[in-house]
């Protein structure tokens, strides 16, 4: 009986050992199998999509679960001293245990209880055990920093006394299927009382077992309230954005959008956008998918500009910028975004119509357009400038207006009294030589560039050659000038003719009368003389008077003599004689005898003054002849004659080769003009002796009716 008691007196406390033992290990596989969940739960295959940087949280759990580990090792040895007590104490049977071995039996149980509350409680993450019905077993330093409250009011208590609202769960099912389950995880809304703030844990639940039933559970919640509310902003700002986002596979399949893109391309709901084949957003049929890379599994940032088809078949156009993400050194998404510039590439096409509308405008002015800064450099030059100066565009373009070659300084001066304000518009006309070396007369006018706001911002200029019309309002005046002293010829023939007529009669009485023989000679001289100026005083009239409208029977030879006579005196002056035999076999043409004078007298005046510039004496050579079918009249000087590289404009009008304020250069030109009015022509060449050869014909048919209506 003895041994008995003693046996179970022995056996009592190896019992409560070994209860001790199983209660450990049973907490170490149930903080094994919470950091398991934890890290299964938390995994970062989860957490690698948001932005911020929560992958941490396994590692740290990871962390953790080393540290219990090492803790768990520690009370392994401890539990194993108590052992080899207890097997002391069974080797002295019957012996009452001292006082010494018991203390140092409580020591250690002490010691243990002591380091598992210091691990507990070392941890960043808030633990605590509960019952069922919700009252507190047992809790670590952070819940009672979290609820402000120690540790021996939280013991206990139920958890609702310091809540200010029920908990709220993203996970369903309640307790039921946590019972089953015996384990949860997920994040949990929590409001404190006197605290308005949501706050957001995520937990992972462990049911505690005894008995083979659950008797409460044990928690590991991670503060992540931070992250919550970054993942809130961040789905907001996604959900806000003008800009379209998207996430896709590498074959171009969208994986997620925000409504925005939902938007730019013209959908109803983001499922229907997402449901789409990759190929039904490419505008061109065929080719890879717009969103994709074509098998390319770079995944470095890309920005291109790409061309979607919208739900209404619109074309979308939009600038488009990804970045893959890899995973174990492969592509497994392609995230970006979508900025629409349809309406920006819409406008900036109507923009460049626009601008080349105004560039052909502007190119189509007959005036040459130049824009000027206030800096006094071109901003701007028409292409007119290639016709006008022989120059293009860049030859002024970024230039100063005072300080470019050859500028005529009348340009810069219109251009300052603009640019300061002095007038808002001033013209000015000066001269400027082309690149030929020709010089042109060009009419420059100034006004006032402004810009939006009406500030003055440059001055515009715009230039014409005037040099045609400079020649024949010198034209103008030279015929109005002749037309006058047509009308002066004209009355001072008249007052001559009345003196002459009376000389002449005077000296043929005179002739009648008797007296010596030498008186005789000086009366015929006197009345030789008085006819030849009665000749040229009709000559005068012949060529003052205005010509009568219509054409009538004009004798070649007497009009040739006609024009002879009318320029004797300065051909005599200039020792040019003229050579003209008169040709009797020519018949009357029907002409304007003036028009045709006029031709006549342009051509000797020209000899005339080629003649003089270039020799002291020379002859001017008249010869009429006929042709089967044409009469001509041929001129021919001994001059310095005409250039070859001149003989194919000498017609031209204002062509001229004579010196400044010698000529207009139409002479020739209405030369032509009236010959062809007439049916004929006007031909130049170079004589092969030397001087100019001028040959005019007309039509045989012209002088047969002429010699008809005769």
């Amino acid at each position: 009986m003895l041994d008995e008691d003693a046996t179970s007196a022995r056996s009592g406390p190896a019992n409560r050992l070994e209860r001790e033992e199983s209660q450990l290990w049973r907490w170490a596989l149930g903080l094994l199998v919470l950091f398991a969940a934890a890290v299964a739960a938390l995994s970062w295959q989860q957490l690698k999509d948001l932005p911020y940087r929560l992958w941490a949280i396994p590692a740290g759990l990871f962390a953790l679960a080393v540290l219990f580990a090492a803790y768990a090792f520690g009370r392994k040895r401890e539990v194993a001293e108590l052992k080899q007590i207890l097997r002391d104490f069974q080797g002295q049977a019957g012996v009452t245990p001292s006082e010494e071995q018991l203390d140092q039996l409580g020591q250690l149980i002490m010691r243990s209880q002591r380091n598992f509350k210091e691990l507990i409680d070392s941890l960043d993450d808030a633990a605590l055990a509960i019952s069922l019905d919700g009252t507190l077993r047992t809790v670590n330093r952070r819940i009672t920093e979290i609820l402000g409250v120690p540790y021996s009011h939280l013991v206990g208590h139920k958890l609702e006394e310091f809540l200010g609202a029920p908990l709220h769960a993203g996970a369903t099912g309640g307790l039921a299927r946590f019972l089953e389950k015996r384990t949860w995880s997920g994040v949990v809304e929590v409001r404190l009382k006197n605290d308005s703030r949501r706050l957001y844990y995520d937990c992972v639940v462990n049911a505690i077992v005894k008995g083979g039933e659950v008797t409460g559970a044990s928690v590991l919640a991670r503060d992540v309230t931070a992250h919550r509310e970054k993942e809130q902003r961040f789905t907001q700002l996604f959900e806000s954005l003008q800009e379209g986002v998207y996430i896709s596979n590498p074959e171009g399949k969208l994986l997620e959008v925000n409504p925005a893109l939902v938007s730019i391309l013209g959908y109803d709901s983001k499922e229907d956008l997402l449901n789409l084949p990759p190929e039904q957003l490419n505008v061109d049929a065929g080719g890879d998918p717009v969103l994709g890379r074509g098998g390319s599994q770079s995944g470095r940032t890309r920005t291109r500009e790409v061309r979607l088809r919208r739900k209404d078949g619109g074309v979308a156009v939009c600038v488009d910028t990804s970045t893959g993400v890899t995973e174990a050194g492969r592509i497994v998404r392609y995230q970006g975004t979508l900025v629409d510039v349809t309406e920006k590439r819409a406008l900036e096409q109507q923009l460049r119509r626009q601008e080349e509308f105004r560039r052909h405008l502007l190119e189509s002015f007959p005036d040459l357009i130049l824009v000027l800064d206030l800096k006094g450099q071109y901003t701007f030059v028409s292409a007119r400038i290639g016709e006008l100066l022989g120059y293009g565009p860049e030859h002024l373009m970024g230039k100063n207006v005072a300080e470019t070659e050859n500028a005529p300084p009348e340009l810069a001066e219109i251009y300052r009294t603009v640019a300061t304000g002095e007038s808002s518009l001033t013209s000015r006309e000066y001269g400027s030589r082309h690149r030929d070396g020709s010089w042109r007369t060009m009419l420059g006018m100034a006004s006032p560039l402004l810009d939006a706001e009406g500030k003055p911002a440059g001055v515009i200029i715009s230039v014409r050659d005037v040099t045609m019309e400079k020649k024949l309002e010198q034209q103008i005046i030279q015929s109005e000038r002749q037309a006058a002293m047509g009308q002066m010829i004209g009355g001072f023939a008249h007052e001559l003719n009345n003196p002459l007529t009376s000389i002449l009669g005077m000296a043929e009485l005179l002739q009648e009368g008797d007296m010596s023989e030498n008186a005789r000679k000086q009366i015929a001289i006197l009345h030789q003389q008085a006819r030849r100026a009665a000749e040229i005083v009709q000559n005068l009239q012949y060529f003052a008077r205005p010509p009568a409208p219509g054409r009538g029977p004009v004798n070649l030879n007497e009009l040739v003599q006609r024009t002879v006579q009318m320029q004797a005196y300065p051909l005599r002056k200039s020792n040019i004689t003229v050579d003209f035999f008169p040709e009797p076999a020519i018949p009357a043409i029907m002409a304007d005898p003036n028009q045709l004078m006029q031709v006549f007298l342009n051509l000797l005046l020209n000899a005339e003054q080629a003649i003089r510039e270039s020799r002291e004496k020379g002859t001017i050579r008249i010869r009429i002849g006929r042709n089967p079918d044409s009469v001509w009249v041929v001129f021919q000087d001994d001059g310095p004659g005409i250039a070859p590289e001149n003989l194919a404009h000498i017609f031209d009008p204002f062509f001229t080769t004579k010196r400044p304020g010698r000529g207009t250069g139409l002479g020739l030109s209405i030369c032509k003009t009236v010959l062809r009015e007439h049916g004929g022509n006007i031909e130049a060449a170079t004589s092969p002796d030397g001087g100019a050869l001028f040959t005019i014909t007309l039509p045989v048919a012209a002088a047969e009716s002429g010699t008809a209506a005769k």
